[in-house]
C-alpha cells in the first residue's frame, strides 16, 4: 500500500478553507487516525480518512485543531500565528514565513 503524499508540513501556515481561521501544523498523520466516534461527531463534511490529516494550532485561542488536508490552504498573510504552545513546538519564526521545529534535544 502506498501512502498518499501530505501537501503540508510541519511548521507551515495554513488557513481552513471553510472556518477561514488561520493556524499552524504542529504534526501530519498520513490518515485519519481519530476514532469513529470523534469522526461522526465532529465532521460535517465527512472529509476522506485514506488522506492526510493535520494536528494544528488555531491563532488567536488555545485550541488545537485535528484538520483533513481537503479543508486546508496555504495561508497567504505571511505573518506569526498567536497560540500559547508555540514554543512546546518551534523554535522561531522564520523569514520563509514558517516555523522553524525545535529539535528532540531541546
Amino acid at each position: 500500500m502506498t501512502l498518499p503524499q501530505a501537501k503540508f508540513s510541519v511548521g507551515q501556515i495554513i488557513t481552513h478553507r471553510i472556518f477561514e481561521y488561520r493556524g499552524v501544523i504542529v504534526d501530519v498523520d498520513s490518515h485519519f487516525l481519530g476514532t469513529k466516534d470523534w469522526y461522526r461527531n465532529a465532521t460535517h463534511s465527512k472529509p476522506p480518512k485514506d488522506r492526510p490529516w493535520y494536528h494544528v494550532l488555531m491563532d488567536g485561542d488555545d485550541v488545537k485543531t485535528y484538520v483533513a488536508e481537503r479543508n486546508l490552504e496555504p495561508d497567504t498573510l505571511g505573518t506569526p500565528i498567536r497560540h500559547h504552545d508555540i514554543g512546546k513546538f518551534f523554535t522561531s519564526f522564520g523569514e520563509d514565513g514558517r516555523y522553524v521545529l525545535k529539535s528532540k534535544n531541546n
